[in-house]
């Protein structure tokens, strides 16, 4: 019988390289090798890992040889060893923790928010978040200047400008405004609510529902009248974003804008 040499084996025939076996320990990041998915580990059991990816979702996989790529190579997960590390807490805004991650150096692009308040609520559910990515945020105090201040900035492919802005409804003056200055690389989003605070749930604060203001009184100023609490709009700000421990504390239509202009600023 006839010997040839392993080079000229048809592919078929030939053994697969041995690859490495990687514990699957909570919060590594691999990618599903035959779907293409990516995330985080936060469960393995009975030869399964549960994967959830940037937005949340869950995916459950046979750990099978080679079965994931992790930085491009291809691995087998297998179940990590009795006590080792816990579960990696979460940021605020529901990502993965990274500990011990140092800020990267702030990049040219900004997110810009309409008022200090904003900027706060922003800082303190997606803080580690935009220091892990190097996106600083800055208030506006209003959109009126926002064409000059757009101009001013002069957003490019290494320079994004997002914007988020309060009570963003067709028709207003707030979405002409931002018609105006919305480029490929300047991207302006908002919530329908009429301040920032209506984007806090109102059980986080332990109130039925925000009241309703009649027009032409201040807003702040009436909710604080409607809800018996002193008519200090800064100490009832305080109070409010006590009461905003995470993500969950907040409405949806909120927390998929910001997450959105995140993206927005830092695609490559």
């Amino acid at each position: 019988m006839r010997q040839y040499s392993p080079r000229l084996t048809p592919p078929w025939k030939k053994p697969q390289q041995p690859v490495p076996e990687v514990p699957a320990e909570p919060g590594l990041v691999v990618e599903e090798a035959g779907t293409g998915f990516c995330g985080a580990v936060i469960r393995c059991e009975a030869g399964t890992v549960t994967l959830e990816d940037r937005f949340g979702r869950h995916r459950v996989f046979p750990m099978e040889p080679r079965g994931f790529l992790l930085e491009g190579k291809a691995v087998t997960l297998v179940r990590p060893a009795p006590g080792g590390p816990a579960r990696p807490t979460r940021t605020a805004s529901g990502s993965v923790a990274v500990p011990g991650a140092r800020a990267r150096v702030a990049r040219a692009g900004r997110i810009y928010v309409e008022g200090r308040h904003d900027a706060e609520l922003v800082e303190k559910v997606w803080g580690d978040d935009l220091r892990i990515e190097g996106v600083v945020v800055e208030y506006l105090e209003g959109v009126d200047d926002l064409p000059s201040i757009v101009a001013d900035f002069a957003p490019g492919p290494d320079a994004r400008l997002g914007v988020l802005v309060d009570h963003l409804v067709p028709g207003s003056k707030e979405w002409r405004i931002a018609q105006s200055v919305t480029s490929d690389h300047a991207l302006v989003v908002g919530h329908p609510y009429i301040d920032i605070w209506e984007a806090v749930k109102p059980s986080s604060l332990g109130i039925e529902a925000w009241p309703r203001v009649p027009r032409g009184q201040d807003w702040k100023t009436g909710v604080c009248r409607a809800l018996g609490w002193p008519e200090n709009t800064g100490a009832a700000w305080q109070r409010i974003l006590s009461g905003v421990r995470s993500y969950k504390d907040l409405e949806p239509e909120l927390l998929g804008r910001v997450e959105e202009l995140i993206d927005f600023v830092t695609a490559p």
